[in-house]
C-alpha cells in the first residue's frame, strides 16, 4: 500500500482537529500506510479537543513507523508547548511550524520515502511572518521541487478545474491570459485526467471576457490568445473545447460534458467549485460540509491537499470537518496506483 506524508497545516487553526479526525478513522489504514508531519504539541491539544482515541508515535524514519490504527505515526517539526500557539491567531510560530511540516514532507517524498504527499490548511499571512515569503502551498512545492511547470487543480464531484494563474491580482491575472501559458495548463490537465483513469479526457476550456468576447465586442483575449492555444492542442491530439462562456462552461462539466476545465484565473475556477462543495448552516452559523480537494500538477511528486482555509473562528470548538482530507487521501493513493 501506499506510504503517504500528510501535513498537519497550521496548528493554530483546524488543521491539527481534522487531522485527528482522519487518523482516527481506521479505514484508511485499509489502502495506505500514513504518517502524519506537524507538531506534537499540537497534536495532543487536538486529540483532546476532538476526543479521538489516539495516541502518539514520535518517528525520525520511515522505517520506526509502526501504521497501527489507534496511532499516528509522527515527525514532530514542533518542538514548542501548545500554549505558545493561540488557537485562532495568525502567528510567526504557528506559520514555522506549518512552513517546517511541508519541506519535511516534500523532503520525504523527493527522496522516496514516501509515495506522496497530502497537506492540511495553512495561513499565508503566518508563513510569511515566519519569514518564507510565498504566496501558498503551491509555489512552495514548485520552489523545493524545482518545478517551472506546474498548476493547480481542484476536484469535487464532477467538477474538476485548472487554473491559468492563482494568487495574484485580478488586474495582472487578465495580463497572464497568453497562448503559450493556457497551452501548458491544457497539457497539464490532459495528463493528470489521464492518471486519474480517463483516458481520453474531454476538456472545456473558459473564455476570459463575459460571452468569451462576443466576437471581440468585449475584449480581443479570448480570440487572440485563448482560441489559437485551443486549436493548437486539438491539433496535438487533445480532445478541446473553447473558449466557452465562462457563465455557462461549469454547469455544462457538473452536467458531464467535460472531464475538467480550464479557468482563466483564480475566482473563475474556485467559485462554481466551491458553491458545489462548501454547505453553509444558517442555524448553525458554521459550515456543514467542507468538499473538494487541490492537487498540484507538473511536480515530481504527488501532492494533494484540502482546499478549504484554517477557518481559525472555529478552531479548538472540536466540530471541524475532515471530508475535504479523506478526499485528498483517497486521490493520492488513486494517483500514486497510476
Amino acid at each position: 500500500m501506499p506510504l503517504l506524508a500528510v501535513t498537519m497545516g497550521d496548528p493554530a487553526g483546524i488543521g491539527p482537529e481534522i487531522a485527528a479526525r482522519t487518523f482516527n478513522d481506521e479505514r484508511i489504514y485499509h489502502n495506505c500506510r500514513p504518517v502524519l508531519v506537524g507538531d506534537v504539541a499540537s497534536m495532543e491539544r487536538a486529540i483532546d479537543i476532538t476526543g479521538s482515541r489516539l495516541s502518539l508515535h514520535e518517528i525520525d524514519d520511515i522505517s520506526k513507523a509502526s501504521f497501527k490504527p489507534g496511532t499516528i505515526d509522527i515527525f514532530n517539526v514542533g518542538g514548542t508547548s501548545p500554549q505558545t500557539i493561540t488557537l485562532g491567531e495568525v502567528s510567526a510560530s504557528a506559520g514555522e511550524i506549518a512552513f517546517r511540516s511541508i519541506v519535511k514532507a516534500i523532503q520525504l517524498a523527493m527522496k522516496k520515502k514516501v509515495d506522496a504527499t497530502v497537506t492540511g490548511p495553512i495561513n499565508k499571512e503566518a508563513i510569511n511572518k515566519a519569514g518564507y515569503h510565498f504566496s501558498g502551498h503551491t509555489e512552495i512545492f514548485a520552489h523545493y521541487t524545482g518545478s517551472s511547470r506546474h498548476a493547480m487543480l481542484l476536484i469535487n464531484g464532477n467538477i474538476k478545474v485548472i487554473h491559468v494563474s492563482t494568487h495574484v491580482s485580478l488586474r495582472n491575472a487578465c495580463n497572464l491570459v497568453k497562448k503559450e501559458r493556457i497551452l501548458e495548463v491544457i497539457h497539464l490537465l490532459h495528463e493528470g485526467l489521464k492518471r486519474l483513469g480517463y483516458p481520453s479526457p474531454r476538456i472545456g476550456i473558459a473564455g476570459l471576457n463575459p460571452h468569451s468576447g462576443d466576437g471581440g465586442l468585449f475584449g480581443n483575449e479570448d480570440i487572440e490568445e485563448i482560441l489559437p492555444a485551443v486549436l493548437k492542442a486539438k491539433s496535438q491530439g487533445i480532445n478541446a473545447e473553447g473558449p466557452v462562456s465562462p457563465d455557462t462552461l461549469f454547469a455544462l462539466a457538473n452536467g458531464g460534458k467535460y472531464d475538467g476545465c480550464v479557468a482563466m484565473y483564480h475566482d473563475q475556477g474556485h467559485i462554481p467549485f466551491k458553491l458545489l462543495g462548501f454547505k453553509w448552516d444558517q442555524e448553525k452559523q458554521s459550515m456543514t460540509s467542507v468538499k473538494g480537494i487541490n492537487i498540484t500538477l507538473g511536480l515530481p511528486i504527488i501532492r494533494t491537499s484540502v482546499d478549504h482555509g484554517t477557518a481559525f473562528e472555529i478552531a479548538g470548538k472540536g466540530i471541524a470537518c475532515p471530508d475535504a482530507m479523506v478526499s485528498a487521501i483517497e486521490y493520492a493513493i488513486k494517483l500514486s496506483g497510476n
